[in-house]
């Protein structure tokens, strides 16, 4: 499916030196002929052709690695983590993480129960919608890390996720293009939501598309009436502290 080749050369132009580099290009390669199989029947991706694959989500996802030195035996959550991204690729590389994967759409929940058991990635895969789940005892303020790529906004993705992480935890939030402004409208709900942004991290991928990476540390709880329901976080997003 891809060129194994290709992966490792993209990888190290990133700067990623891999352990094990054979099987993890074989658990990668096996990654992409599921995706884009599942993706004849599902919605997972726009993005098929092999080195696309390879450039797009798997060197994509990676950076988070580079923008946040997660810990060693960290929980982390991915919230509308899709067809796995960032996450899978990470706890590939870290099969330390704890992970769990969280998505509102059951179809894409079973894909990645099989990719998981395939991939052997230790996961927990739960079909929920996050500001529903961000309210349950078992998952709020559980996380090392919570992470998202590119799902919505920073300020709605802040409080789908922030909920999750424990004090003194980290939010990570993978981005393209605009996140000043971004960071901008978002500072008062982030503020609101017991975070405060520690770095933003900026990266060119092998095919010239720039990305940026904001870490935010969760510094105090997150009140109790966050997260709100979906169609209040749509209706009346948090601009002001």
């Amino acid at each position: 499916m891809i060129n194994r080749d290709f992966l490792m050369d993209k990888l190290k132009e990133t700067g990623f030196e891999l352990s094990q580099p054979e099987q993890l290009t074989e658990r990668f390669d096996r990654y992409a002929e599921m995706l884009v199989d599942w993706n004849e029947k599902i919605n997972l991706t726009a993005i098929t052709a092999p080195d696309e694959i390879v450039i797009k989500h798997f060197v994509d996802s990676l950076l988070l690695l580079k923008a946040y030195d997660v810990p060693k035996g960290a929980s982390m959550i991915d919230v509308g983590t899709g067809a796995g991204f960032p996450s899978v690729p990470v706890a590939m590389v870290r099969d330390d993480i704890r992970l769990t994967l969280m998505d509102s759409l059951n179809k894409r929940i079973n894909f990645l129960k099989e990719l998981s058991e395939t991939l052997g990635v230790n996961a927990e895969c739960v079909h929920a919608r996050a500001e529903e789940f961000g309210n349950k005892p078992e998952y709020r303020e559980q996380y090392d890390v919570a992470c998202a790529r590119a799902v919505a906004h920073l300020r709605e993705l802040s409080e789908y996720c922030l909920p999750f992480v424990k004090v003194g935890g980290a939010f990570v939030a993978l981005k393209s293009v605009g996140l000043e402004q971004e960071l901008e409208e978002a500072k008062a709900a982030i503020d609101i939501l017991g975070g405060k942004v520690e770095k933003i991290s900026r990266f060119t991928l092998p095919d010239g598309a720039e990305r940026a990476i904001a870490v935010i540390r969760k510094i105090r709880p997150t009140p109790k009436k966050f997260p709100r329901p979906y169609g209040k976080i749509k209706k009346n997003p948090l601009n002001k502290a």
